[in-house]
């Protein structure tokens, strides 16, 4: 719509000024209405996941007791190998990992190693996590598998699982020298098991995750 249909009142020469100064400023706005951490701060604390991709807003609702059976079976199972192993430590949601002033995540279950500790602050993991994952919700599926997937290859996560609880599997992804490579497909069903060498000794059987 014209700008001088708004403003009937304005004068050629006004109007011309108030059409030149959206011309300039109208940029810069757009680049504004990006969220930030700062605005995610303020969000409120209301029991859903909030989280912000590229200065994108996201909300998912709270996890089904499934979702949450199988977060709680992978953080006893990392947890009792960490307590034996001091190699890193284990953080599960909420906690907010700052990737970017305008890339704030959640992830279900993180790991970061000894020699990584420092981005681990008091108030947030401000850095990149070596290991995340995510178990998929409903209505989380495209999040997890392609938008997810896409910010942790861009920030450098080492690897990424997708735990998938109706099909019981889990996809690994790991980083190496193109990017991220999708090194395995496990299922239960077939008597996968989960290893990785940023957790050396450890076996995970499908069957402990999802049962």
């Amino acid at each position: 719509m014209p700008i001088y249909s708004l403003t009937p009142s304005l004068s050629h020469w006004e109007r011309d000024g108030v059409r030149g100064i959206l011309e300039v400023f109208m940029p810069q706005l757009a680049r504004h209405l990006k969220w930030t951490y700062e605005d995610f701060l303020l969000f409120p604390d209301d029991g859903k996941r909030h989280e912000l991709i590229d200065g994108e807003h996201i909300m998912s609702p709270s996890p089904f007791t499934k979702h949450q059976r199988i977060l709680v079976n992978l953080t006893r199972i990392i947890s009792t190998f960490l307590w034996q192993h001091q190699i890193g430590q284990m953080f599960v949601a909420p906690m907010d990992v700052v990737l970017s002033d305008t890339d704030v995540v959640e992830p279900d279950l993180l790991f970061i190693a000894s020699e990584h500790a420092s981005i681990i602050t008091e108030k947030h993991i401000m850095g990149v996590p070596d290991l995340v994952v995510e178990i998929i919700s409903t209505g989380s599926r495209k999040t997890d598998e392609i938008i997810k997937r896409r910010l942790y290859e861009q920030f450098g996560v080492r690897e990424y699982w997708i735990v998938d609880p109706e099909l019981e599997s889990v996809k690994v992804y790991r980083m190496q020298e193109a990017g991220f490579v999708r090194v395995a497909e496990l299922s239960a069903e077939n008597g996968g098991t989960l290893t990785t060498s940023l957790l050396p000794e450890l076996v995970i059987p499908l069957s402990e995750i999802f049962g």
